[in-house]
């Protein structure tokens, strides 16, 4: 399902005339396994990581997503929805999220657990649960900033219109949580945010 969703991803981004741009700080080795964490602005943001993934993924997504006539099937059947505003869907939804890293699948997890709504999008503050679940399951964070993603289709593909364009994407080196305990998360938590924040203010520099 994921090459389906690929070819599908590639096709309907390419007909929009929309394109993504992958910078690398280190080389990734897919043969292992993440938690990809990367900031949340618009709808193209889900397009970038199908396209970023070179190993078996899913994403962890609000439950709204099992509407959605493009994310539906796959929110659906092999993707994890959950509610926030429920403790136990969330329980159930990390628990499934554990499963998926045990089998060796990577997941994506948006960890400011929605989108902006200021423009220009600020970053807001992370979640504690992705890094949680990497503590947990010993695997590392792979921070990711989409740098410009909002600027080509705003979140509804509306408010602000949308426009052919180059998504830049910086992928950065892995952060290893070998001998982590779950008293690190939050300390996990704010360097990955250092680094997405670090990144977008220097890329708001250049644009300026």
């Amino acid at each position: 399902m994921n090459r389906i969703r690929k070819m599908f991803s590639f096709g309907s981004a390419f007909i929009s005339g929309i394109f993504f741009k992958f910078q690398f700080e280190v080389p990734i080795d897919w043969s292992k396994t993440y938690v990809i964490c990367p900031n949340h602005t618009s709808n193209l943001d889900i397009t970038s990581m199908v396209l970023l993934m070179k190993n078996d993924f899913v994403f962890f997504g609000k439950e709204e997503l099992k509407d959605n006539i493009v994310t539906g099937l796959y929110f659906k059947t092999i993707d994890i929805p959950v509610n926030r505003e429920s403790k136990m869907s969330a329980f159930r939804a990390f628990k499934r999220a554990g499963e998926y890293l045990k089998q060796g699948t990577s997941v994506v997890i948006f960890p400011e657990g929605l989108i902006s709504n200021d423009y220009p999008p600020v970053l807001y503050p992370f979640k504690n649960g992705p890094f949680r679940l990497a503590i947990e399951h010993h695997v590392p964070i792979l921070p990711v900033t989409i740098c410009n993603a909002w600027n080509i289709m705003w979140d509804d593909g509306s408010k602000y219109g949308s426009r052919p364009g180059t998504c830049e994407i910086r992928v950065h080196q892995p952060i290893d949580t070998t001998g982590l305990t779950l008293a690190d998360a939050d300390a996990l938590r704010d360097q990955v945010y250092a680094v997405l924040h670090q990144e977008l203010n220097g890329y708001k520099k250049v644009l300026a």
